[in-house]
This record gives structure tokens, sequence and C-alpha cells, in this order.
């Protein structure tokens, strides 16, 4: 039996020591798991005792940290938005800078605006279902090519209750004909292969691949997003998506090539430039 504060101390410490940077917020979530005591209620019963089956539990877990897994997929979960979503290796982790592109799809499309939407290469279902869940009169159609990640998406559009208003297809975006749409959104890949390399270990050892690298310049999704939603935008549409901190200048030759406006780039939390919306002409 051990108190609670020298559980921590000790797993803090330990992963500290293994160049895990955030080591105290890890150790209290993995621990907050295992005891069913939030972080705040931890700190409060700082002095309570922990038994040794549970002690052992999270010991397994700080080793999983400590070879760098990130915590989300130990966990199966991550907060997003407003909600926690379910997430495992097959989807890539939730970022708080995509929650950008929530806000700004949200500013231009008002509460009481019926609309349909998009969204391409839609991993754990994220982005569409919580744009879903701030705006009831929109409905979607996500597409991924990944049949494992379209099964995370699955699993939290019934854990949201939103299984009604989205349709989930096995596709990829080459491959998809299907309506016309008043808004498309997407963060898809657009890592440069050779900057693989230089990802956190946490990144690129667990998360998956797929849904990081964007070829040889980073652009090879995005530039058959931008053909193929100005085929499925309807005009006047929008087209709200991510892109890398370098690609700016690039992007927008692309979407002017296919007949966008640039509307605006928002920058990122850490001032890169992050998200891009657009309109049909």
């Amino acid at each position: 039996m051990e108190k609670i504060n020298t559980v921590l101390f000790k797993s803090t410490d330990y992963l500290k020591k293994n160049n895990i940077t955030s080591a105290a917020l890890d150790s209290e979530l993995l621990l907050s798991s295992i005891i069913n005591k939030s972080r705040e209620e931890m700190i409060i019963d700082s002095e309570d005792k922990i038994d040794e089956i549970n002690i052992k539990k999270f010991e397994n877990l700080i080793e999983r940290r400590k070879n760098r897994e990130p915590v989300a997929y130990i966990l199966n979960k991550k907060d997003f938005w407003t909600s926690t979503f379910y997430v495992n290796k097959d989807v890539l982790i939730p970022r708080p800078d995509t929650e950008i592109l929530i806000q700004e799809v949200l500013s231009y499309f008002p509460e009481k605006k019926s609309i349909s939407v998009l969204d391409i290469g839609t991993g754990s279902g994220c982005i569409i279902l919580s744009l879903l869940k701030d705006r009831k009169k929109f409905k979607g159609i996500a597409i991924d090519k990944s049949k494992k990640a379209l099964k995370v998406a699955k699993i939290n559009a019934k854990i949201h209750q939103l299984e009604n208003r989205v349709k989930f297809i096995k596709t990829s975006v080459d491959n998809f004909f299907k309506g016309k749409y008043d808004l498309v959104v997407s963060n898809p890949p657009y890592i440069k292969h050779i900057d693989l390399k230089y990802l956190d270990k946490d990144v690129y050892k667990y998360e998956p691949t797929i849904a990081l690298k964007g070829g040889n310049d980073g652009l090879t999704l995005i530039k058959t997003i931008v053909k193929k939603s100005s085929k499925l935008l309807k005009k006047g549409g929008k087209l709200i998506f991510e892109i890398g901190y370098d690609q700016k200048f690039k992007v927008k030759n692309l979407l002017k090539n296919e007949k966008f406006y640039v509307n605006k780039i928002v920058k990122d939390y850490g001032n890169k430039n992050r998200c891009i919306i657009c309109t049909k002409i």
C-alpha cells in the first residue's frame, strides 16, 4: 500500500528520467483511470492509499508510456472540442489545433442553417461528429479508405448518438463521386516523406502513417481533395481543411487553378499556418 502522492511522485520522476516531457500530467491521467478518481480528487485525497493490485496495474501503464506509447492510446480516449472520443492505433489522435477548423466552420455556418457536409479522411470521426453535435441541422457523409478507422468512427457516432445524421463510406477520395455539398472538411496527411523521421517518437512509432504521410511534397492528397471538392461542392460552397505550416502559397495556387476563392488562412496555437478557408466560385 502506498499513498497517492508517493505513487505519483515516483512515476513522474521515472518518466522524466526517460525524457517524457509531460511526465506529471501523464502520470495523473493514467493513475486517475486506475483508481477512478479525477485529478482534482487525487489532490484532495493525496494521502489516501492505493492497494498493491492497482499499483501494479498503474506501473504497467507507466511502462507503456515510458516506451512512448501515447496516453490517448493507453486510455483509448481523447478529449476534442466539447466531447471525448474513443481512439485506438487505427486512427490519428485528435489535436487541439484541429479545433481551429471546427471554430471556423461554426463561424461561417449559423445555427439555423441546414447544410450537407462531407468529411474526407474522417479517421476517428472527431471533426464531422463535433460539427453535428454543435449544429443540429447539419447532415454528414464521412469517407475513409481504412476499414479499421471507419470502425472507430462508427463507435464514436454511436457513443454520441449521431448514427442517424451521418453516413460512413469506405472509399478513397479518388473514387468518391456521390452528391453535392455545402461544405467539405478535411484534416489530410500533409507531412513530406523526408520529414516523417523527424516526428516525435510518440507519433512516428505509434500513430498510423497513412494519416501522416503526404508524399514527396506533402501535397499528394491535398491536390486530390482540392480537385475533387471543385466537383463535389455546390457553387458558393466552402472547403475548409488543414495544411502544413510551409504549404500556404502552393496550396493557394492549387485552389486558384480549381476556381476557388481563398477567404483566409488561420494560424494554429503555435502561430503557424494551419487551416485554410475557401469558397467555390
